[in-house]
């Protein structure tokens, strides 16, 4: 048992709240959006384990949508880890992120959700 790796299930999607403001505190203005745009990648790498993270274009909207010096405070996401179609890439899997639209912050969990 020890020293034995489980691997991760292959695909798998889960939905995430992150919080920026605590990963783009102490950041000079014109590098806030900037940076919470690297610490949303530096987040889909770590929960799911894979190199190569694409961001979707409704993300970046939304982080972007009140200029350089203010991202929102919390951002919903849905992380993907997904099948790499390339046959010469590096990785098997890559992971992708969508915006969740939500109403409200409170109470949210990290949840799985069903590929279906």
């Amino acid at each position: 048992m020890a020293g034995e790796r489980k691997s991760k299930p292959d695909l798998v999607s889960r939905d995430y709240t992150i919080h920026l403001a605590k990963r783009v505190h102490k950041t000079t203005f014109k590098a806030k959006t900037p940076r919470a745009i690297k610490q949303i990648k530096k987040f889909a790498q770590d929960a799911m384990g894979t190199k190569d993270v694409r961001i979707g274009t409704d993300v970046n909207k939304y982080v972007w949508a009140q200029g350089v010096r203010n991202p929102p405070k919390r951002i919903r996401v849905r992380l993907s880890r997904k099948r790499n179609e390339d046959e010469d890439a590096e990785e098997k899997l890559y992971t992708l992120v969508q915006l969740v639209e939500v109403s409200t912050f409170k109470g949210l969990q990290t949840e799985n959700v069903d590929a279906a």
